[in-house]
């Protein structure tokens, strides 16, 4: 078991009961380009290294191709490409994150590809900060809340929204950043 399969299984095993006790959500959170975001973990399904993926041909670059997970073909995004971040080698601490993912068809198992998995945290509905209003060019629909942990920022997504629409919406590392900095000063 590699550390990023390591990690993941300590993460994966983590306590969920906390949510039924004090009414708190939990988040699995990941790290990308040196910034933490998290993901609803009742979404996440399981947490894997990096493997060799079949290229779909034509699909966007953000989109690395499929893996067939137990019967299930998963398509995997790299969320790096995907926010237009600078593209990074695989490592061995890199992973991907298998999420269920509700769309209008449906849902659907899909993986997100990140830089290396970070820690599982339990927040409440006054924890979080919602996404400041950037103006009508910028679409935060994708952000589900901010939230300062252990003097960090972290971006909390609503992958529902980022992965299970139709036409996946433009996500920007400019609107991100002006995210962040607006938060920062609130």
């Amino acid at each position: 078991m590699n550390s990023a399969e390591q990690r993941a299984h300590e993460i994966a095993n983590a306590d969920v009961s906390v949510r039924s006790r004090d009414q708190q959500d939990q988040f699995l959170t990941f790290i990308m380009a040196g910034e933490e975001y998290g993901v609803d973990i009742l979404q996440v399904q399981e947490i894997r290294g990096w493997e060799n993926v079949t290229p779909i041909p034509n699909a966007p670059a953000h989109i690395k191709g499929v893996i067939n997970l137990r019967g299930t073909i998963v398509p995997i995004v790299d969320l790096r490409q995907r926010f237009g971040l600078q593209r990074a080698e695989y490592g061995p601490v890199t992973v991907v994150i298998v999420l269920k993912v509700a769309t209008r068809k449906g849902s659907r198992v899909m993986g997100i590809v990140v830089d290396a998995v970070s820690d599982v945290y339990s927040l409440s509905a006054d924890d979080m900060k919602e996404a400041p209003d950037l103006g009508d060019n910028v679409n935060t629909s994708y952000i589900r809340g901010l939230v300062n942990v252990a003097s960090k920022m972290v971006i909390l997504l609503d992958i529902n929204e980022l992965l299970g629409a139709d036409t996946i919406p433009e996500v920007s590392v400019s609107a991100l950043q002006e995210l962040k900095n607006r938060s920062d000063q609130h």
